[in-house]
């Protein structure tokens, strides 16, 4: 079930698009209630929308909102974060890891790639053969639900550095 107040476009009769500006206060939180993300301190987040600020599913949602604009959208597993890829699941050695780290089944730890981007991976079991990790979104395949509120959109495009 999805509910949507559409708002109001802003004073230029700006919805949000790609490449628009957005201020928004949001929620994201599991199927339960548990709070996996939100706007922090009540600060709102700023950014532009084809970023990847947000995920593709997420920003697709604000897509044709305005200002004033409050929508909670309930998206079934692999809407927003995709379904788990079992491509993404490696065994490392155990020494790759820090000795005494708990790896727990369901643990989430952070792994910094060849590109040194961080990326997060879910403990999927530990023994003395390695550590089996999920590489996939450690939201993929979850029942999640995403509150927010568009307090405004500006539909100018970013300019280039330098010009």
């Amino acid at each position: 079930m999805t509910a949507v107040d559409r708002g109001t476009p802003g004073e230029s009769g700006t919805a949000v698009d790609y490449g628009a500006r957005v201020a928004l206060r949001y929620r994201l939180s599991l199927a339960d209630g548990t709070v996996v993300d939100a706007s922090e301190g009540g600060e709102p987040l700023v950014l532009t929308v084809g970023d990847g600020t947000l995920e593709e599913g997420l920003e697709a949602l604000l897509l044709g909102l305005g200002a004033g604009a409050r929508a909670t959208f309930h998206l079934a597993p692999g809407q927003a974060f995709g379904l788990p890829d079992p491509e993404a699941v490696h065994v490392l050695p155990r020494a790759d890891f820090p000795p005494g780290m708990a790896l727990e089944p369901g643990a989430v730890v952070a792994f910094t790639a060849p590109s040194g981007l961080e990326v997060a991976g879910t403990v999927l079991e530990a023994g003395e053969g390695g550590v089996r990790v999920d590489f996939s979104h450690p939201l993929a395949g979850r029942s999640v639900v995403f509150e927010v509120e568009v307090l405004e959109v500006r539909g100018e495009k970013p300019q280039p550095a330098g010009g």
